[in-house]
């Protein structure tokens, strides 16, 4: 039996069963990859932090089974966000088994303010779906300070990018403007064969906590345009990549021969304040 299951209602079904009875099979389209090992969505829940004094903002819980974990491990509150109406009857379950500490709201994450949800402290902790993880992160950087900690599961490969460091090939515009904001902890993989169906690629847990302040100076704007010319050709030189946006690296002394994947968060920042000073922001 797993960790989950002894704090468990002992009305809840089996995950499987509830798949089952509801015809929940995962759909491709919504970049859907079920968790159903209990141990695992346990661990994911311990390393989100303390959740009895926060509510928890879940994205895609389909079924429900990080959704089980995270009520068992005592958050304060629980608001599962899902897209898929299938799925919304499965999770509505979950409310009766959990009265006044599991709230489903049935909308496109993509379109909702999640700060409107519920007053702080929040934290999401999530099993993104695939296909729009990179856009919610984005949009969720923007309004960082919202919450107290994002603990969420990617492919593998985004939180390479969102953990490396200069000089490192996975070091892009991604990692940057994550580490403007925050400090991201590598947590672990995830095999594939713990999900249903199983995806092509490793997954991994990372978990974004907010910096007090931003690294450096700079609007976000600006950081994205630098970031966005800088490596989109991050073959060439500075003095190359940089050329549309009309402004000499040389200027806050940055070498123009160095390459975008050399420089720090800090340098990157320094372009951008460079954009803004000189008029271009908002080209």
């Amino acid at each position: 039996m797993n960790a989950a299951a002894d704090h468990l209602p002992p009305s809840l079904p089996p995950l499987r069963e509830v798949i089952r009875r509801h015809e929940l099979a995962a759909k491709r389209t919504l970049g859907q990859h079920f968790l159903l090992d209990g141990n695992l969505t346990d661990r994911i829940a311990r390393t989100a932090g303390d959740l009895a004094a926060c509510s928890v903002i879940e994205v895609g819980p389909g079924p429900g089974g990080l959704t089980r974990s995270l009520l068992a491990a005592g958050a304060g509150a629980v608001f599962a966000i899902e897209k898929d109406t299938r799925c919304i009857a499965a999770l509505r379950e979950l409310t009766v088994a959990y009265p006044g500490r599991l709230f489903v709201v049935e909308a496109d994450a993509l379109e909702l303010d999640l700060a409107s949800l519920t007053p702080p402290p929040r934290r999401i902790v999530a099993n993104l779906p695939y296909n729009v993880a990179t856009p919610l992160l984005i949009g969720w950087l923007r309004c960082v300070h919202d919450f107290l900690s994002l603990t969420l599961m990617f492919q593998k490969e985004v939180v390479d990018r969102l953990v490396a460091t200069p000089g490192n090939p996975h070091y892009g515009r991604l990692s940057v403007i994550t580490q403007w904001l925050t400090r991201p902890q590598f947590e672990f993989n995830v095999d594939a064969r713990a999900f249903t169906p199983p995806p092509k690629v490793t997954s991994a847990v990372v978990t974004l906590t907010p910096r007090p302040l931003p690294l450096a100076a700079a609007s976000f704007s600006a950081l994205e345009r630098v970031t966005a010319a800088a490596f989109g050709q991050r073959r060439k030189m500075l003095r190359g990549s940089l050329k549309s946006l009309r402004i000499d690296p040389a200027a806050v002394g940055i070498d123009p021969t160095r390459r975008a994947e050399q420089l720090t968060v800090e340098e990157l920042c320094a372009l951008a304040r460079l954009l803004t000073a000189e008029g271009h922001d908002a080209e």
